[in-house]
């Protein structure tokens, strides 16, 4: 962010107040309101923040008109089709990408890292076997602060740094044993010989009994999804750890924060609602039936997996991860699955009408990474810890560079009070 003589004025009550502004390398100016209150004695008023920049970044930036998404510069397809996650996770914690040395040294820290405190294990087993995954990552992530005192000081840079690769390298392996935990099998331990993705996959679906071979296929298909859902400016889940650090919280439990946030089903569990939504269609012969009620502005019935919040055009991130579905379909198949057969359909009838066309209505990333779980045989209440782990980069990049900001202060929003003004007690038999 440059700094600049532009100024905005504001003028009300018969006050005039001149506003700073300030021009960033990508995207729309800002109008510095932080005085605003000391000068005019007003706030603003902006429910959801979504008019408000609450910190500057050098990490993420989106441009939802263009279809854009850049990690430090880097467009996300470029990195989806030629890096890899733990490339990608570099250049958002450094700043840069990795020449060979840095990856292989930084890939070593990280799967080095990948076990449990054993004694963890016994949170785990504190939870009902009925459990929702994320109910228990949201536990076990708070509960790490408690397991690794060596990295909770958060004034010293290395114990930032140790935290920032534990958080990294363990949190496949606790949304792998919340997993198992909730199916009843006995958990996996990670392999150092194996690769992020694979590791994964391994600890989910690998059982004592037999050999366990990841495909390469569904292993980069893995890669993929946590690759395109590493970072995303500041959004709910983001925002959410921002906050819970400014106040000094230990980096455990500002991630289990972010995770609890990511839980909500508008922020981390559209793509488990997208699944939900093709269970509900059922049968390719009623797709019609649903698109004529999602064309239908009388009914409540939208398309889950179609348009985004923040993109006005397309999701960039749709079409490296429709590639990965489509490879990930033609390996297993999609004869046997009619859930799978529905998408398929469903996407190729919705790409066809011009009413989707229209209204910029594309499939998005949700809609293409639930296929390729469901596909893969996970639940669809693995979805949303998967987003979690993917996201526990971005989270931490974010945390780091807030710790690291001379300007940061503890986050105290304020309100427009429409409540009761003041008023004596009365007691209780006068009422």
């Amino acid at each position: 962010m440059s700094d600049t003589q532009k100024t905005a004025t504001l003028s009300f009550d018969g006050k005039t107040i001149e506003l700073p502004m300030y021009s960033p390398t990508a995207g729309p100016d800002v109008i510095d309101i932080r005085k605003l209150y000391a000068q005019g004695n007003v706030f603003t008023y902006d429910p959801g923040f979504t008019s408000t920049a609450a910190c500057d970044s050098t990490i993420t930036y989106i441009d939802g008109g263009k279809g854009e998404l850049l990690h430090r510069g880097y467009p996300i397809d470029q990195l989806a089709e030629k890096s890899h996650y733990l490339e990608v996770c570099y250049l958002l914690l450094y700043g840069e990408l990795p020449s060979a040395e840095q990856l292989e040294d930084f890939e070593t820290r990280v799967t080095r890292h990948t076990m449990l405190h054993e004694q963890m294990m016994n949170f785990f087993r504190g939870f009902r076997r009925d459990a929702h995954p994320m109910a228990v990552m949201v536990g076990v992530v708070g509960a790490m602060s408690a397991f690794y005192h060596d990295s909770t000081d958060i004034s010293d840079p290395w114990q930032r740094e140790v935290a920032s690769i534990r958080l990294i390298a363990k949190m496949p392996t606790i949304a792998a044993m919340a997993y198992k935990y909730t199916i009843g099998q006995p958990f996996v331990y990670p392999r150092n010989d194996c690769d992020y993705a694979s590791n994964f996959l391994r600890m989910c679906f690998a059982v004592p009994a037999e050999e366990y071979e990841v495909n390469p296929i569904l292993a980069r298909a893995m890669d993929r999804i946590f690759t395109l859902h590493a970072d995303h400016e500041q959004n709910a889940s983001t925002s959410t750890v921002r906050l819970a650090s400014s106040s000094g919280a230990n980096p455990f439990a500002c991630i289990a924060a972010g995770v609890a946030c990511l839980w909500g089903p508008a922020h981390g569990g559209a793509n488990q609602a997208c699944l939900e939504m093709l269970r509900e269609i059922g049968t390719v012969d009623r797709i019609p039936e649903f698109i004529a009620r999602a064309k239908d502005k009388n009914d409540p019935f939208r398309l889950m997996g179609f348009g985004h919040r923040v993109y006005k055009n397309f999701d960039p991130r749709a079409k490296v991860m429709k590639q990965s579905a489509d490879e990930v379909l033609d390996l297993l198949g999609i004869e046997n699955n009619p859930v799978l057969q529905v998408a398929k359909e469903l996407e190729a009838a919705a790409l066809a009408d011009p009413y989707f066309a229209e209204k910029k209505l594309f499939p998005n990333v949700d809609f293409y990474s639930g296929i390729i779980l469901e596909a893969m045989g996970f639940p669809t209440s693995m979805f949303t810890p998967i987003f979690a782990l993917s996201r526990t980069v971005g989270w931490v990049s974010q945390w780091k560079e807030m710790i690291a900001d001379p300007s940061m202060k503890i986050g105290r929003p304020r309100q427009l009070y429409k409540g009761e003004t003041l008023r004596d007690y009365t007691d209780i038999e006068n009422r």
